[in-house]
């Protein structure tokens, strides 16, 4: 390089020399850190490369009368790169920055002062004595509008349209629904005044068009002494809650918007006592009315209709009832609307098992087959007659539980101790027979014409009624031998013959199913019974109501025709668990191959397909 590159090389070093003289102590913690043979990259060169220059610049500040040296070229050399910028760096420790100083402590003596918003409600007060040229709520007078220099007022409406209404719809007809909630009562469509006849429907009783069955003719009278006791007892009575819910609606009215949920309480409160049939009609009353009576009538009585007192056998018991033999006929007794838990359970009351009665004069109508039917089968449980009892049990009714407790040791209660005013609804149905479990099967094929005939008298009545039967246990399937060879089968207008092997079945104990007539819905909201899906887990039947909840998702009103295939899989595992009978190691695998068929249906009609019936049915009668 020439002279003044030089000399300039000279004024560096002896620049830090004297840097460092003067600032022995960073020296040292310079000298400390400093690796000794480190190298500095191309990278380190570029990003100090503007402190080397200023530095350069200032040194040539000191030889004017020199020519300038390109930096550049210099920088090509990598030793004197890492001299020069290490030279030329700022190695010194930097100070710490100084702290920001928060505020001042108060002094003790003095309180913090409020903050004063006197300029806010000047500006505020003067915006609310400003005139609006615009259409908006006054600030002054919130239940009223302003608009530039208009004064008139008109009142904000204290209930929206569709609640003045329903409020209207109160005032001229009191046979509105009770409302719980404001969102239901904005839901109510308008109605206008309808009859009485019109208010209480009693075609419930009747069989839906589209099961094109004929009405028999018990229900024609059942119904007419229905219409009249009702009418002649509640008639009045609603004449008179029904002045009582216009005065509350024309209160109403008068008051304010601020009021509102006050008066819609009162509202619901007063139409909860006039709304519907079961509000106004007592049950017991009710069902009295549909069993054809005007006066509950005794135990005894009615037995003896059917057989001699002393001839009266139990045949069966249940977690709500007992069953007695009297003649040809079995009488299920149900203790109703009493204070006395019957085998540890509250007893039902009359409203529950209206729905039960109604249910089982429906079924009934499948066992006509003739005119224009659809659907017709003889499956389910013949009933003869419903009754309602009041009293104690007869001391003959208590001989045969006893002789039953005996033989069998009864898990049910005695019945003496009922007391003299209680009171039963008693079903005289048709002797079915024997129940699966104590039933005993011969062969596969009983097992197979027992399965086949539950799964057509299902689909049956899914094709009629929607039905649902949700309880179909082995104590709730009865078996009976007798001499048919086929059994006939009415299915959405196609006749079906099933072989039977000399074996009836039929099904019992509608308590817990659903059935649709076509004007109503019955069913027993199972939701309200949490304890029936808390039983031991690993038992089928317990593990086939937790399923239907998971079918229904808890909704029990709505039509799942899977519970009965559900069921039906449960009488499968039965068969499979439970009961002994001649069958092959074939036999076997076909019904476990059934079980997992079951599976893929969602409904009886479906299976009653499955390969598994296909050569038990036929075209024609065997």
């Amino acid at each position: 390089m020439g002279d003044s590159s030089v000399d300039l090389w000279a004024h560096l070093i002896a620049s830090q020399q004297q840097q460092n003289q003067e600032e022995n102590k960073i020296e040292v913690m310079y000298e400390r850190r400093r690796k000794p043979h480190q190298q500095h990259t191309h990278k380190d060169a570029t990003l100090n490369g503007m402190s080397f220059a200023a530095a350069a610049a200032a040194a040539g500040t000191n030889n004017t009368n020199k020519n300038r040296v390109s930096w550049n070229r210099s920088l090509s050399t990598r030793g004197r790169t890492s001299i020069a910028v290490g030279s030329c760096l700022d190695v010194r420790p930097q100070g710490k920055q100084a702290r920001r100083k928060g505020k001042p402590a108060l002094p003790k003596s003095k309180g913090v002062q409020p903050v004063s918003f006197e300029k806010e409600r000047e500006y505020f007060q003067e915006v609310d004595a400003f005139e609006l040229l615009e259409e908006s709520p006054s600030p002054k007078h919130f239940s009223t509008w302003a608009m530039g220099n208009q004064n008139d007022t008109v009142p904000i409406p204290h209930l929206c349209s569709r609640l003045e209404k329903w409020l209207l719809s109160k005032k001229f007809n009191y046979s509105c629904g009770p409302s719980s909630t404001l969102s239901k009562i904005l839901e109510t469509p308008y109605r206008n005044l309808e009859s009485l006849q019109g208010e209480v429907n009693f075609s419930i009783l009747s069989t839906p068009k589209k099961s094109s069955f004929k009405d028999t003719s018990g229900f024609p009278s059942i119904q007419s002494r229905f219409n009249e006791e009702f009418i002649t007892k509640d008639v009045h009575e609603r004449d008179i809650n029904s002045r009582k819910s216009n005065a509350v609606s024309e209160s109403v009215k008068n008051e304010s918007c601020e009021d509102i949920e006050v008066a819609v309480k009162k509202l619901s409160l007063a139409s909860t006592s006039a709304s519907s049939v079961v509000d106004h009609v007592n049950p017991f009353s009710t069902l009295l009315a549909v069993c054809g009576q005007s006066a509950p009538t005794k135990l005894l009585d009615l037995f003896s209709k059917y057989s001699d007192p002393e001839n009266i056998v139990k045949v069966g018991e249940g977690t709500f009832g007992e069953a007695f033999l009297a003649g040809n006929t079995v009488c299920k007794v149900v203790p109703i609307d009493g204070d006395l838990k019957v085998n540890g359970e509250a007893q039902k009351k009359s409203e529950e098992l209206l729905e039960e009665v109604v249910l089982s004069w429906t079924l009934n109508h499948l066992r006509r087959n003739e005119g224009d039917t659809l659907n017709a089968c003889t499956t389910f449980v013949e009933t003869f007659e419903i009754k309602v009892c009041q009293g104690p049990y007869d001391a003959a009714l208590i001989q045969a539980w006893e002789d039953w407790d005996d033989k069998h040791c009864s898990e049910n209660d005695n019945p003496e101790e009922f007391p003299e005013n209680q009171r039963y609804i008693v079903f005289v149905l048709q002797h079915g027979g024997k129940d699966l479990e104590s039933f005993v099967l011969l062969n596969i094929n009983e097992a197979r014409t027992l399965l086949v005939q539950v799964t057509a008298g299902l689909a049956v009545a899914e094709a009629a009624y929607e039905f649902e039967h949700r309880d179909l246990h082995w104590g709730n399937v009865l078996l009976s031998r007798n001499d048919s060879v086929t059994m006939n089968f009415l299915l959405d207008g196609k006749q079906m013959f099933v072989r039977t092997f000399g074996l009836s079945v039929t099904i019992i104990d509608f308590t817990l199913s659903r059935i649709n007539t076509g004007e109503d819905i019955f069913f027993l909201d199972l939701s309200q019974d949490p304890e029936l899906f808390n039983g031991p887990k690993g038992d089928k039947q317990f593990d086939t109501y937790r399923k239907m909840k998971k079918v229904t998702e808890d909704q029990w009103e709505g039509s799942f025709p899977k519970t009965n295939v559900l069921w039906l899989v449960y009488l499968v595992d039965m068969l499979l668990l439970k009961k002994t009978f001649d069958c092959s190691s074939k036999d076997e695998r076909d019904l476990r191959s059934l079980k997992k068929r079951l599976d893929e249906y969602n409904s009886a009609k479906e299976a009653i397909f499955d390969p598994f019936f296909s050569d038990l049915i036929v075209d024609r009668p065997l």
